[in-house]
């Protein structure tokens, strides 16, 4: 008939431009193009995202007398009109050929702007989502097929499933940054920048604040101390991450006194020489770990800035992330609970409540927000510190003629002295902090004095910063994933390190107790926070900045009671092992090699430590039983004859980290396998990011500073 004749005309004039192609009018029509010429560089990632995010599946199948085409004229037998004959690639999930012909019924046609219209008068959209405005530009969607009813012949046999737009499918795809509520570069407003970046940084409240808890009481430091070192560390938090927001990796990521330098900074601290000071022990103590956190951030520096960290990223894989950061968390097994053991009534109240706020009330929302899922240390540790506060004041720790106030060494009754322990970890007046603490007080460098150098706790922090530059890898890594659809180049990489050991520097210089570094903690706070927004992590710096101006606000953290913080700590430590572990989904998990590499790191990891912290026979009879693994590097079995290299060697080898690291990366490079089966990471090339003006600006230094730094290729600048 006539209007089928002109149907089938319309249908060889009617075609879709593929990545900007242009067509010809030819009678209002548009003519079709030249075949589809792929781009010579492809990111095949983005390709199979869209599979993933339409629901697009191939029923390419190698099965004889089933082929796509034959279904589609299945349908059509069925359905009375012509369906889309469209030859589809089975890996990327395109169209081979740029041409797709449709009939009338289903086909497309022109509106009155000149829009593509489908068979129901809606404007078609082009593979990302665009809509394709008769321009030649964007690709034409595959049209949806009416799901047919249950008994109708041949169900199921067409495989494409369209998702509503803005749903993407939880079936383990990446998503990029689609389920985001900010992304890298937006700026909400005012308003939701000081909510999102106070947000920000409550959730990750347990990292920042309570290693002082941990280090000052042992290193001999008062309450007045270990509000300094607090404030002093909110300050470097701040400062460090707005450096490494706009001259690092541009990520968003915070920065600050990672858990990575606390064994180290705990067996420096525990050192034989030091146990016997009593004048300035405090201050000659954290003036030793200050010249070795300097040698080691300068090692860190060097490392970023000469290029040598992009050849070193091809043997650092998630096989050696996932262990060595998991052996950062479970290598404080032996102080957690022992700690928190103290007070068992206050301290398994906070652990049950915390886990109970993470994992059973997560999926609550309240007003729009799941604030026992973000919240949940900074929660739980305020609830439970008023419980204490009240068991405090029922009088729950008051003993007969016990003072909490009175050092232990004088106390002569032994029913008050073997009570005097529990008083001081479990009370909340004990501290003294809120009263001596100046309202306003500026950290400063050198605040405790000139730093100390030393060749044996030089090299601990120098092999200390290289397993802190692998956590950071990981975490780029990971981090780029969330945000990202493409990872940073090894030159970016570098950069970040570099500046890492820069940040470290001034933790150094500071006085810290630790170095600077970025924290784990980031990819779980992103994934709860849903705000992975540059411009949120520099506002919440800010604030951390003016907050460490405040000294009460630092003594009021450090007011908080050492069996409280212990539990609260118990959490985060198992936390980081966590997040470690998930490195290994960028790996083939179920692999036989994999999991013996890794399984052998963890239980070496922990059992030669143990080896090396059983020849102390002194130490246990002086120091506490949480602190007797940090006190082998005076009495390991490592005999050379060189006091400076012995405490050296000792020291690394009951690191749990140390060992870990060194087992995985040995068993890793050395142990065949193929890249997908290792997970070996696949970073951007630079010139791939040049030719993408959106990740340039993501990860490219600002425009003034790549002026006076282009001579730093290898730096990604």
């Amino acid at each position: 008939m006539e209007t089928g004749s002109n149907s089938e005309a319309l249908n060889k004039n009617v075609a879709m431009s593929v990545r900007g192609g242009t067509g010809k009018k030819q009678g209002g029509v548009v003519g079709i193009v030249d075949p589809f010429v792929p781009k010579s560089e492809h990111n095949p990632r983005e390709l199979r995202s869209w599979a993933k995010r339409t629901g697009f599946v191939s029923d390419y199948s190698g099965e004889a007398g089933t082929s796509g085409s034959q279904k589609f004229e299945a349908l059509d037998k069925r359905g009375g009109g012509s369906s889309p004959k469209i030859e589809i690639d089975p890996v990327v999930g395109r169209t081979r050929q740029n041409e797709i012909e449709t009939e009338a019924h289903g086909g497309a046609t022109r509106g009155e702007n000149g829009a593509v219209l489908d068979g129901r008068g809606r404007k078609e959209k082009d593979l990302n989502g665009n809509v394709n405005n008769g321009n030649g530009h964007g690709v034409s969607a595959v049209a949806p097929v009416t799901e047919e009813k249950e008994g109708e012949e041949g169900n199921g046999d067409v495989k494409v499933n369209v998702y509503p737009e803005g749903e993407v499918p939880t079936d383990g795809g990446c998503q990029g940054p689609m389920g985001l509520k900010l992304g890298l570069k937006e700026n909400p407003g005012i308003v939701p920048l000081i909510y999102y970046g106070l947000q920000h940084y409550l959730s990750m409240a347990g990292s920042l604040v309570l290693i002082p808890l941990v280090m000052v009481p042992v290193m001999g430091g008062t309450d007045k101390d270990t509000a300094t070192v607090i404030s002093t560390i909110l300050f470097l938090s701040g400062i460090t991450t707005v450096l490494h927001s706009y001259f690092g990796t541009r990520l968003p990521l915070v920065q600050g006194s990672s858990f990575v330098y606390l064994a180290p900074a705990l067996v420096i601290i525990n050192a034989q020489e030091y146990r016997n000071l009593t004048e300035h022990k405090f201050r000659h103590i954290m003036r030793e770990l200050q010249g070795a956190i300097i040698v080691g951030s300068v090692f860190q520096f060097i490392l970023g800035f000469s290029g040598l960290m992009s050849v070193l990223l091809r043997l650092i894989n998630p096989i050696v992330v996932a262990p060595t950061v998991a052996a950062v968390g479970l290598a404080f097994f032996s102080y957690g609970f022992p700690q928190a053991g103290t007070c068992p009534e206050i301290t398994i109240p906070q652990i049950a409540l915390v886990l109970v706020f993470t994992l059973y009330l997560r999926g609550i929302s309240i007003f729009g927000r799941h604030l026992f899922r973000i919240y949940a240390v900074p929660l739980s540790l305020i609830i439970i510190w008023i419980y204490a506060s009240f068991l405090t004041a029922g009088g729950a720790y008051n003993y007969k003629g016990c003072n909490p106030n009175i050092p232990t060494s004088n106390i002569l009754l032994d029913a008050c002295r073997k009570h005097a322990y529990t008083m001081k970890h479990c009370r909340t007046d004990v501290s003294n902090a809120l009263s001596t603490a100046a309202w306003v007080r500026i950290p400063y460098p050198l605040q405790w004095g000139i730093p100390i150098f030393h060749f044996r706790t030089s090299i601990i922090m120098v092999i200390v910063s290289l397993v802190a530059s692998v956590d950071s890898v990981g975490t780029y890594r990971a981090t780029s994933l969330q945000v990202n659809s493409r990872s940073p180049t090894p030159g970016v990489v570098s950069r970040g390190i570099a500046l890492e050991g820069f940040c470290s520097i001034l933790a150094g210089l500071w006085g810290s107790g630790t170095g600077s570094t970025t924290l784990t903690e980031n990819t779980h706070t992103i994934d709860i926070t849903k705000v992975a927004s540059r411009k949120v992590v520099v506002v919440g710096a800010a604030f951390l900045i003016l907050f460490s101006l405040i000294g009460k606000v630092g003594a009021l953290l450090a007011s908080i009671p050492v069996a409280l913080a212990a539990s609260v700590l118990c959490f985060m430590w198992a936390l980081t092992a966590a997040l470690g572990l998930s490195n290994l989904q960028y790996s083939q998990s179920a692999s036989f090699r994999n999991i013996t590499i890794v399984g052998v790191s963890l239980f070496l990891g922990m059992s030669i430590p143990a080896y090396f912290q059983q020849y102390q026979a002194e130490s246990s009879l002086i120091l506490p039983s949480y602190l007797v693994p940090y006190a082998a590097a005076s009495s390991g079995p490592f005999r050379s004859g060189i006091k400076q290299l012995d405490f050296a060697i000792n020291a690394l080898m009951s690191l749990n980290m140390v060992v870990t690291l060194l087992v995985a990366f040995l068993l890793d490079n050395t142990v065949p396998g193929s890249q997908e089966e290792r997970g070996v990471y696949v970073w951007s090339r630079a010139q791939g990011i040049a030719t993408d003006p959106s990740l340039q600006s993501e990860y490219s230094l600002p425009k003034k500073v790549v002026q006076c730094c282009c001579w730093f290729k290898c730096l990604g600048v």
